[in-house]
């Protein structure tokens, strides 16, 4: 498949997200130099699983939970980051600005 190598990228990016900080698909994109493939990145942290790969660190723009449907259990990823500290109030990672920790300028 292409995007093996993409997805290992993002992969790799995603390991780098510090204990109780959150990314975003997006930034995560525009990081390796593809904009406009925040859905592929999304597709990546499905495809994690068993790789050692806090997916549950990966959020949408807004800072929203949009992947835990990805997870088993009900609530594993907010359980996830609230084990991190972060704190989740209708799927909705409070102080998002905060916690937000961006590829591009920690890298």
């Amino acid at each position: 498949m292409a995007s093996d190598g993409f997805f290992e990228k993002v992969h790799e990016v995603a390991k780098l997200v510090p204990y109780g900080r959150v990314t975003s698909y997006g930034a995560i994109a525009r990081y390796l130099g593809a904009a406009k493939s925040a859905r592929m990145v999304g597709w990546a942290m499905n495809a994690s699983g068993d790789k050692d790969v806090p997916a549950h660190r990966v959020v949408n723009r807004k800072g929203l939970l949009t992947g835990k449907h990805h997870f088993s259990g009900t609530n594993l990823m907010q359980q996830l980051l609230e084990s991190e500290g972060v704190t989740i109030i209708d799927n909705q990672i409070q102080d998002f600005e905060k916690l937000f920790w961006d590829p591009m300028e920690e890298l």
